[in-house]
């Protein structure tokens, strides 16, 4: 049974990080070769979210989920949140590189979760705020102005992304029945969606393609969508830190995607930068885990 349990977990796990990973890599192709507007992605996306974990959600707790509607209803925020993650991670990988706009999005997250946890009266440890000063770094050296230095507008729109995540991470710790939440959070987007279009036509700025609107469905339905469920399936085999830690992995995917599918290299200042972010994210995750488990074995 354990085994059943151990190998369910890694094939969940392994499928959501491909899947947040993949989300870089089908933006890029969707906004890049397929020449899909940032905009219509967005909306795409989000809309093909809806459908996919309506679907998922009736399927799994449909029968149920009347009984407890009034505890799971997302929320208003929520829902603001998440539409501004998805507009930002798009308009920022029109100029951003699939491996550096992971990394700016997945640092910007932590970055956020760790700063919202110092105003909620967390003392960080020694070990802690080393990581926090590696990160910042790695950040400041992958904006120095030399030659290949990513686009400064890309970079603050996808921090202002990663923020939002952040934020909608953090509502949805308290969430008793995450699956639920998170199919009506996307629903309660939809009046942001349809404000969106509204302003796109009104523009002229839309630009479709069959094969973008193919990538952003796939990137809502599948890599959004299930994605998210499916974590949140693995999360149950893993602890908080190891959760965390695994994270780690994604910009590595998404930059080894990007190579592989959107014809991308991975840069030294990319590869030095990622070290620092990573590095330092992974000291505040695993370092406190550590320095607790001692201090408790010399009580």
């Amino acid at each position: 049974m354990n085994v059943r349990l151990h190998l369910s977990t890694i094939l969940y796990t392994t499928f959501a990080l491909l899947a947040f990973a993949g989300n870089s890599v089908l933006c890029r192709l969707a906004l890049g070769e397929e020449g899909l507007d940032a905009g219509s992605f967005t909306l795409i996306r989000l809309f093909s979210g809806i459908i996919v974990l309506l679907l998922l959600w009736y399927l799994t707790q449909g029968r149920r989920a009347a009984s407890d509607s009034e505890h799971t209803q997302g929320s208003w925020f929520a829902a603001i949140m998440l539409f501004i993650y998805a507009l930002g991670f798009s308009y920022a990988y029109i100029s951003l590189d699939t491996g550096t706009g992971a990394l700016i999005l997945f640092g910007a997250v932590q970055i956020t979760m760790v700063l919202v946890s110092i105003f909620r009266g967390t003392r960080l440890l020694g070990v802690e705020w080393l990581g926090l000063v590696l990160a910042f770094f790695g950040f400041v050296y992958l904006m120095l102005p030399v030659l290949n230095t990513p686009s400064l507008w890309g970079f603050i729109i996808m921090t202002l992304a990663g923020v939002a995540w952040g934020v909608y991470t953090l509502i949805g710790r308290g969430s008793v029945n995450p699956l639920a939440d998170t199919h009506y959070n996307f629903l309660k987007t939809f009046p942001l969606m349809i404000v969106t279009l509204i302003i796109l036509l009104l523009l002229g700025d839309i630009s479709l393609s069959v094969d973008g609107v193919w990538l952003a469905i796939v990137s809502g339905g599948v890599a959004s969508g299930i994605g998210y469920a499916v974590w949140y399936r693995a999360l149950r085999g893993l602890s908080a830190v190891q959760a965390a830690a695994l994270q780690l992995l994604v910009p590595v995917i998404a930059a080894v995607g990007g190579v592989l599918f959107a014809d991308e290299m991975i840069t030294l200042r990319l590869m030095i930068s990622g070290l620092l972010v990573l590095g330092g994210i992974l000291l505040i995750v695993v370092g406190r885990y550590y320095q607790l488990q001692r201090l408790q074995r010399q009580l």
